[in-house]
């Protein structure tokens, strides 16, 4: 059966007790057929490795509700998330590893297959005492599952022949701008829809409110090139072509580059060291006209101690240059071949990730995993940028970055070196880029791409 579905390490802390009074009524009450499949796991604790990140700020307020519908307890792992990799795969090679659900960023699913460090879910899936039958597998956002969960089919990690799915989406991700809505009627500005009007916006905007134009990740490694892959794709570039040779160094990657650095010159002050949590606070304390990133936008602009735009902010979808186009990425769910309770801990990925939950999340301001989420009228009501999301996820690209073992090194090494380069202006960019092609094709010819 295969799927193809449309600092030292943390605290940790035991998620079990308590109520969950304010969005109770949007969660299941267990059936008798639930009750029986929990019912040899209480008294379990699932060890759950996770990110210091919104949404999963938000998920550990359903925990106690999970625990009080199974029995089963929790015990949290929080990591910094540039950590969280390196603690996992220390964890996981070993006989027995201390978790049994771990969150991973999806550019990992390649690697963690290829080191056999995670479970294929088919079979938890197919075991009948397992699970749900109201799960609704097609429901999730398909290109979120195709994206985050499937590995081994087309180029090792897109959809088709030999995909299996070792994971699910949970933090899912796709790219939209947002714009101070009230700034930019004050000044008469329109929010771009394409990248000329973004390029050409850029230094008005700068000159006419005082305020930084656009915000952006940029601190050298994984940051500033996930930002230039942005720019790189709706500009009709890619990293390799489909022999695995370097095509980054062609002339959409420079002019994308050229362009990140336009954004550096006009954006925030340190804006070249920022972190997806810098940028997002300059957006939200006031600071940036715009962001055009992850739509974790959504949930932080409502309810981050930290927002001071709530009301004030609108969404177009991400700008159209050769066509449009916009990241499809996020964070996944996958349970370690070596857990102790890999069992209790599909159950609980399966909780998180059905209907209910996923409305429940959405109500406290994460942005939805499925389909019936997002169409849902009362929601779509009370969050309108629902619509925007939707729309978005038609022109969400699976190959906008090569998701093999390899990327994470030719990310955080060559490649995030040469972007930062050209951002900060160390270098020309096409000079930037082109002198690390022979470097990146060593790393392809030495993993057996050549």
């Amino acid at each position: 059966m295969s799927f193809t579905p449309p600092a030292v390490v943390s605290r940790r802390q035991v998620v079990g007790a308590g109520t969950f009074a304010v969005f109770g009524s949007a969660l299941p009450v267990a059936s008798s057929h639930a009750q029986d499949r929990y019912a040899r796991f209480r008294g379990q604790t699932v060890a759950f490795c996770i990110p210091d990140h919104p949404h999963y700020d938000v998920m550990q307020k359903l925990l106690p509700q999970f625990t009080a519908d199974t029995g089963i307890k929790v015990e949290l792992a929080r990591e910094n998330i540039l950590r969280m990799k390196h603690v996992q795969l220390a964890e996981m090679a070993k006989p027995q590893s201390s978790f049994d659900l771990v969150t991973y960023i999806v550019t990992w699913k390649g690697e963690y297959v290829k080191k056999n460090l995670i479970a294929p879910l088919e079979p938890f899936f197919k075991d009948a005492r397992l699970a749900d039958p109201d799960y609704a597998m097609g429901d999730l956002v398909p290109r979120y599952v195709q994206n985050i969960g499937l590995v081994g089919g087309p180029k090792g990690y897109l959809p088709g022949p030999g995909a299996r799915l070792y994971g699910l989406p949970f933090g899912a991700e796709t790219s939209v701008l947002a714009y101070r809505r009230d700034v930019f009627e004050k000044h008469g500005f329109v929010a771009p829809r394409t990248y000329t009007e973004l390029a050409r916006l850029l230094q008005p905007l700068r000159e006419k409110t005082g305020m930084a134009a656009l915000t952006s990740r940029a601190q050298a490694g994984h940051n500033c090139v996930h930002a230039w892959l942005l720019h790189l794709n709706a500009l009709g570039g890619r990293v390799f072509d489909d022999r695995w040779m370097p095509r980054f160094h062609q002339a959409p990657g420079v002019q994308a580059l050229e362009l990140l650095k336009q954004i550096a010159d006009t954006g925030p002050k340190g804006m070249a060291q920022f972190t997806y949590n810098d940028m997002l606070a300059s957006f939200l304390q006031g600071e940036s006209a715009m962001y055009l990133d992850s739509t974790a936008v959504f949930g932080a602009v409502r309810s981050s101690p930290l927002s001071k735009v709530e009301g004030k902010v609108s969404y177009v979808l991400h700008p159209r240059g050769s066509h449009y186009a916009s990241q499809s990425g996020g964070l996944g769910l996958a349970i370690p071949r070596t857990a102790a309770h890999g069992e209790a801990a599909f159950l609980l990925m399966q909780w998180l990730t059905a209907k209910a939950q996923d409305k429940a999340l959405a109500r406290m301001g994460n942005a939805p995993g499925r389909v019936s989420t997002l169409t849902d009228t009362a929601l779509v009501r009370q969050f309108p940028e629902f619509i925007t999301l939707r729309e978005q996820l038609r022109y969400a690209d699976l190959d906008w970055r090569p998701i093999i073992p390899e990327w994470d090194e030719i990310n955080t090494g060559p490649l995030g070196a040469a972007v930062h380069q050209g951002l900060t202006g160390v270098k020309p960019p096409a000079k930037a880029l082109g002198d690390i092609v022979h470097r990146v094709n060593d790393i392809m010819a030495a993993a057996g791409y050549r």
